[in-house]
C-alpha cells in the first residue's frame, strides 16, 4: 500500500486560528506536525475605537464599505448586536455599495443576508484600490474594515483621491503569548529538520521573520526557505512578504485551508524527496523517513544523515571520514556530555548498523573494506568538474 503523500515529512503550523483543522488535515495526509503559533487574535469588542467607528457609520450615510476579512465582518456584526446596534448597522450597510476583498469576506457578507457589488480576483487591497480609483472619489465616504493592522496603502490612497475614509478596527494581531515554540520552529527550519512551514496570514509571516531576526537567524531562515524548506501560504496576500524577499512559495488557486494542504501534498513529495533503485528495491528519501518499496520506515537523524550522504553519490564509495562530517554532533554511545564531541568512525558504524536494520532489506548498503560504504547499485556518472 502506498504511503500518504506527506508521510515522512515534518510541517510547521503557525496559524492563530483554525490551527486544529489545519493540523488535522496535514496529519491525515501523513505529516508530522509541529505547532508554533506566530500570532494571536485580540478582539476589540470592548474597545472604544470600534464603538466609535460604528457610531460614525450610523451618524451619516457611507457610499462604499470595503470588507477585508470574513471573521472581521462577522465579529463586527456580533459586537454591534451586543451594543444593540446590529439592525441599524445592517441597514446602513445595505444602503452602501459593498466591496468584499476575497471569498471569505464575500461569504460572510452573503451569510448576513447582504450582497457584494464587487470582489477582486487577487484578494489584494491593491486591486480594491485600483478598482475604486477608476471613479471620481471626491467627497465619497468610504468605510474600510481593517484586518488586524492598519492598511495605509489602501486608506491613504483613497484619501489622496479625495475620499473621506472611516477605518473600522474590529480586531488586531499581537505576538503569541509564549514565543518559545516559534523560536524552536525557526531553529528547526535552520537546522534542516523541518520540511515545510504553513502560513495563513501575512502577520504570521512577519512575526516569524521578526522572531528569527531577534535571535540572529533572519538570513539563515530566509536561506532555508529559499532552498530546502517549503513555504506554503494560503494566498497571494500571505505570500507577498516572503516573495518580496525572493522566497518561493507554494499556494493554492483558492485561499482555503483544504486547498493549501492539497497544494502542499502535491508539491512537497516532488520537491523534497529523492528516489533511488537499489538491488531492485525503490528507496524514497523524505524528511525523517524513507519509503522502501512504498512502505514508510521512520529514520532517526544519524542514520538518515548517512543515507542522504550515500544517496548523493549512488553506487560510489563514501569514506568513513566523510560520513563523520555529516553526522550530527553528539552522535555516539555516550551521555549528554558527548554532545560537545565530534562523531568518530565508531559512530558511523553504529549509524550504518541502525540504518540497515531500518531498511529491512539485506545488501542495500555494502561495506567496502578500508574505504567506506556505498549503496549497492550501479555508480551514477559524476561530473568531471571544471
Amino acid at each position: 500500500m502506498n504511503a500518504e503523500p506527506l508521510a515522512g515529512f515534518t510541517v510547521g503550523v503557525t496559524a492563530a486560528r483554525r490551527h486544529e483543522e489545519l493540523s488535522a488535515l496535514l496529519e491525515r495526509r501523513g505529516a508530522r506536525v509541529v505547532y508554533a503559533p506566530a500570532i494571536r487574535l485580540v478582539s476589540l469588542s470592548d474597545d472604544a475605537l470600534l464603538l466609535s467607528a460604528t457610531r460614525q457609520m450610523l451618524a451619516s450615510p457611507v457610499d462604499d464599505v470595503v470588507v477585508t476579512t470574513g471573521i472581521g465582518f462577522r465579529t463586527w456584526l456580533e459586537t454591534a448586536d451586543g451594543w444593540g446596534l446590529r439592525d441599524d448597522l445592517i441597514k446602513r450597510l445595505n444602503d452602501a455599495r459593498i466591496l468584499a476583498r476575497g471569498p471569505k469576506a464575500r461569504g460572510a457578507v452573503r451569510a448576513a443576508g447582504m450582497a457584494e457589488a464587487w470582489s477582486p480576483e487577487s484578494e489584494s487591497c491593491e486591486e480594491v484600490l485600483r478598482h475604486l480609483l477608476r471613479e471620481d472619489l471626491t467627497g465619497r465616504r468610504i468605510a474600510v474594515q481593517l484586518y488586524g493592522e492598519p492598511c495605509p496603502d489602501l486608506t491613504d490612497g483613497l484619501r489622496r483621491a479625495g475620499a473621506t475614509v472611516l477605518e473600522v478596527p474590529v480586531y488586531q494581531w499581537a505576538p503569541a503569548e509564549d514565543p518559545e515554540p516559534l523560536r524552536r520552529l525557526v531553529e528547526q527550519a535552520v537546522a534542516g529538520t523541518l520540511d515545510a512551514i504553513t502560513f495563513t496570514s501575512a502577520p504570521a509571516v512577519a512575526a516569524t521573520l521578526a522572531v528569527a531576526d531577534e535571535r540572529g537567524s533572519g538570513e539563515p531562515l530566509l536561506d532555508a526557505l529559499r532552498t530546502r524548506v517549503v513555504a506554503a501560504c494560503v494566498g497571494a496576500v500571505t505570500a507577498a512578504p516572503l516573495e518580496r524577499r525572493r522566497v518561493p512559495t507554494v499556494r493554492p488557486d483558492r485561499a482555503r485551508i483544504g486547498a493549501l494542504v492539497r497544494a502542499l501534498a502535491a508539491d512537497l513529495p516532488v520537491r523534497r524527496s529523492d528516489r533511488i533503485v537499489v538491488r531492485g528495491h525503490t528507496l524514497e528519501l523524505r524528511g525523517h523517513a524513507v519509503l522502501v518499496d512504498g512502505r514508510l520506515r521512520p529514520v532517526t537523524r544519524a542514520p538518515m544523515a548517512v543515507l542522504r550522504a550515500l544517496a548523493e553519490r549512488p553506487g560510489h564509495v563514501v569514506s568513513r571520514t566523510d560520513l563523520c562530517g555529516v553526522l550530527p554532533s553528539g552522535t555516539g554511545p555516550g551521555g549528554p556530555w558527548q554532545a560537545r564531541l565530534q562523531p568518530d568512525e565508531h559512530a558511523v558504524e553504529m549509524a550504518v548498523a541502525r540504518l540497515r536494520r531500518v531498511l529491512g532489506r539485506p545488501g542495500l548498503i555494502e561495506t567496502v573494506v578500508k574505504r567506506g560504504y556505498r549503496l549497492a547499485c550501479e555508480p551514477a556518472a559524476e561530473s568531471a568538474g571544471p
